[in-house]
Parts: structure tokens; sequence; C-alpha cells
């Protein structure tokens, strides 16, 4: 992993100006991030926490999928990441349970909430492959 250049921005300072929309298309996403649409539909498949909803064939990003494509965009080309290590840092931000700042109590939340979360991916992939 490379080192960064400079110090992570907070999510917050990589927000620009985005519309008031709940979708974006993947053509729209890659004019706000000046990327090209070919760069965020290999970034889905390396980034396995950047899954735009899809229909009839059609990508459809959410602004909390716009935020994370900026957070690997700033990882990537800002900061200096290469792709493993921004994959190492995006998956950092997942808490660990193993940690032991965290309280007993605390600790049995987060696995439940991280149970949930997997089995909530479980049934979207589900409800993907049927219809």
């Amino acid at each position: 992993m490379a080192k960064p250049k400079k110090l992570s921005l907070p999510i917050e300072q990589l927000e620009i100006d985005l519309p008031d929309k709940k979708y974006f298309t993947i053509g729209e996403v890659a004019d706000l991030c000046q990327l090209k649409s070919h760069v965020l539909r290999y970034w889905e498949q390396v980034f396995p926490q950047l899954e735009p909803s899809k229909r009839r064939g059609r990508r459809y990003y959410q602004k909390n999928d716009v935020l994370l494509v900026l957070e690997i965009k700033s990882l990537l080309h800002d900061q200096g990441f290469t792709i493993p290590g921004a994959k190492t840092r995006l998956s950092k931000r997942d808490i660990d349970i193993e940690d032991s700042s965290l309280t007993s109590e605390q600790a049995t939340v987060v696995e439940q909430m991280q149970k949930m979360q997997s089995e909530l991916k479980q049934f979207a992939d589900y409800i993907k492959q049927r219809f």
C-alpha cells in the first residue's frame, strides 16, 4: 500500500453540490465526479461497497454511492493509494468487534448489526437474481 500524499479528507469535504435527486445515472455520476463511465464500472467490480441498483440493465446510483465514488477517487487520485490499499482503507471503516475499547454489550450490538447487514446483502442478491 502506498503512503498517502496528504491526510484523509472527511467525507463532508469531499461532497460536491449534488442535485436534489434520488437516483443518478452512470453518465451523471461520471460528469459529477469527473470520471469516465468505464472507470465507474471497473470500480464496481473492485470495491464491494460500491453497488448501484440495476434495473433493466441500467445503473442507478444514490447519493451515498456518489459520495463513495468521490471518496474512492480521493484515495486513488489525491492521496496516492493503490487499489488494494484503498480497498483496505475502505474496509477498515467497518467496526472491528475485536476492538478492546468496546464494552461487551456494544460488541454484541455491533455483531448483531453486522449479521443483519450480511443477511440483507444476501437477500438483495437473491432478489437481483430472481428479478
